[in-house]
């Protein structure tokens, strides 16, 4: 791996999950959407995290260049890439059923189909997504205090 690889994979971490934040961002905004496009209430998205490895192709060409990293790794064990966003899925759970009769659109029994969006889950997956982010930038100013001193040493 090369001196800029930690760099790549801390930005593919930042950027999933700022992804994620979005995403989450979205859920909280629609918590009292009751009709969609197609006529359904807002559903819980979230994202699906997949690991880059030289496997999967991530990095640039998807190969190792470094003809050193990965040695001694079993074939199970490629050197990582980072992360990638595999997809943004629908939560299948159904929606909640909320009594309120007055609503525009409550059911004939007075029921209105909320959206499956929990505050609380929304809000700790919130401070997961925000820890996840911290620590990426954590990784990648480590991975620049090391470059910038093998640098004074080259001037030394």
């Amino acid at each position: 791996m090369g001196i800029f690889s930690s760099f790549r994979i801390s930005a593919t971490g930042l950027a999933a999950e700022r992804l994620r934040m979005d995403v989450i961002a979205n859920n909280i905004a629609n918590i009292n959407t009751t009709r969609t496009e197609d006529g359904r209430p807002y559903r819980r998205r979230q994202v699906v995290f997949q690991a880059l490895t030289a496997r999967t192709g991530g990095g640039r060409g998807g190969g190792d260049r470094s003809g050193t990293a990965g040695a001694g790794l079993g074939a199970s064990e490629a050197p990582g890439r980072g992360v990638a966003v595999a997809a943004i899925v629908e939560d299948p759970s159904p929606p909640r059923m909320v009594y309120d009769p007055g609503h525009p659109d409550a059911d004939a029994q007075g029921y209105v189909a909320m959206p499956n969006v929990d505050a609380v889950r929304e809000l700790v997956d919130m401070i997961s997504a925000a820890r996840a982010y911290e620590a990426n930038v954590t990784a990648l100013n480590a991975a620049k205090t090391m470059a910038m001193r093998a640098l004074d040493i080259g001037r030394g």
